[in-house]
């Protein structure tokens, strides 16, 4: 999935995660200040910090190969959430500062009330599962957060120490899994069963809004499709992107009807492009657990007009957890209808190779991770050509994500990749936008 706001570049980073390190973190706050040009008032820095529990016993229970590939797991869900629920417009950075801490700060204008609950949507993230390298029941890390908005009278070090106390509070009462450093708890805009019941009004009422991310050959950079994207402005909370509205719909037990709500909207504006610019569209478990689903999917499409062949299914690791067998079979029964299977986020966590080898799977799409370093680290340039070594010998097509410069395109080109999507050509963008620049 693409991003919509702007992550920092870091001179230096963790070694592991490929976050910001600490330095750097106390580096950005400092710049973030200094270049602020209205004196008169402090530059808008929300903050929070992520600690997690259990990451010790992971590594007692299974090893720290298991504990640091978790960690490398929440980084990039923490990446993956901050660019797709932060605002367009602000920019961000995410670091690790030792163990299982982590910081995300943004420079953007944000209420209380919306800074805590995109924290307890990041935590909900985070408490998800995450497959075990070494086989057997998936892992589980449990977070908490301390948030704070950062004042003219606060430095890099009191923002840590702001932090660290709050963190620290939180882990001697055992009680709340989310605090502020003022230790007042803002009062949520929305309780989660009345967002639940504003998700199924927004449905009814087509408030879901579909965006459209355009993807792009490698070999001439001509458009050869577009990732369908979904985004929900809330009144009262604001923007809510993808992940986080799945979440919410999940806990309404309406993640089915809220995938088909979508996948129907963005075939119907699709069905208005020309002939063979392929439509993307991300499927979850949800889905995949319905025996009918590649049917009831297929016939959804003849009944709008969009051809099968055309179509691209986009699955998540967190898919395949469940039951690799089922998801085998739907699988299956999606390509007799002509449709294309792709692997969402490679590269982000613990890539289970075995996924390649009993999945029908036609493509795979890079995490926009994968490129970070490649430039300049000769060790991260080696795994991406293992992994496009790997994707050839299994007859897989290779798209790259969030490739951001000249540079990052011109090497997914030069190693063989397919195709590719990233803010250099575009950011997400609305369907009427969309149809604008494929008939320019």
């Amino acid at each position: 999935m693409a991003s919509l706001s702007q992550e920092m570049i870091y001179e230096t980073r963790d070694t592991l995660t490929g976050l910001a390190d600490q330095a750097q973190a106390r580096e950005t706050i400092a710049q973030w200040q200094r270049d602020w040009p209205h004196k008169s008032i402090a530059c808008p820095m929300q903050a929070m910090m992520i600690t997690l529990g259990r990451i010790d016993t992971v590594n007692v229970a299974f090893g720290e190969t298991a504990g640091d590939g978790a960690l490398v797991e929440i980084a990039q869900r923490i990446k993956h959430f901050a660019g797709d629920e932060l605002e367009s417009s602000s920019a961000w950075f995410a670091a690790r500062l030792s163990g299982g801490n982590f910081l995300l700060v943004a420079r953007q204008e944000c209420s209380r009330e919306r800074w805590q609950w995109l924290a307890e949507a990041l935590a909900d993230a985070i408490a998800m599962p995450i497959a075990n390298p070494e086989g057997g029941a998936s892992l589980r890390l449990w977070p908490r957060l301390a948030l704070m908005r950062v004042t003219e009278n606060d430095d890099p070090d009191s923002v840590l120490d702001r932090l660290s106390e709050v963190a620290a509070r939180m882990r001697v009462s055992n009680r709340r899994r989310i605090d502020w450093s003022t230790g007042q708890v803002a009062r949520a805009g929305r309780s989660n069963q009345q967002l639940e019941a504003d998700l199924l009004e927004a449905i009814d009422r087509n408030e879901i809004e579909i965006l459209f991310q355009p993807q792009y050959a490698l070999a001439d950079d001509r458009m050869v499709g577009a990732e369908a994207l979904a985004r929900w402005d809330h009144p009262v909370i604001g923007r809510i992107g993808a992940g986080t509205l799945f979440q919410i719909a999940e806990r309404a037990d309406h993640v089915a009807h809220l995938s088909r709500h979508i996948a129907r909207r963005a075939l119907e504006k699709a069905r208005e492009w020309p002939d063979g610019l392929r439509l993307s569209l991300n499927i979850t478990p949800a889905d995949l657990a319905a025996d009918n689903f590649a049917l009831d999917f297929a016939g959804m499409a003849e009944e709008i007009g969009f051809p099968l062949e055309r179509i691209t299914l986009e699955i998540i690791e967190q898919v395949l957890l469940a039951d690799l067998d089922r998801v085998s079979r739907v699988l299956d029964q999606l390509k007799l209808f002509g449709i294309r299977i792709a692997l969402d986020d490679f590269g982000a966590g613990f890539c289970n190779f075995r996924y390649l080898k009993v999945l029908p799977i036609d493509c795979i799409k890079l995490d926009r991770s994968m490129l970070d370093g490649v430039l300049d680290d000769e060790r991260d340039l080696a795994v991406f050509r293992a992994i496009l070594a790997m994707a050839v010998a299994l007859d897989l097509k290779v798209l790259v994500e969030g490739v951001e410069n000249e540079a990052q395109r011109d090497l997914a080109r030069n190693e063989g990749c397919e195709s590719y999507q990233g803010f250099l050509r575009a950011q997400p963008m609305s369907a009427d936008e969309f149809l604008e620049i494929v008939e320019s």
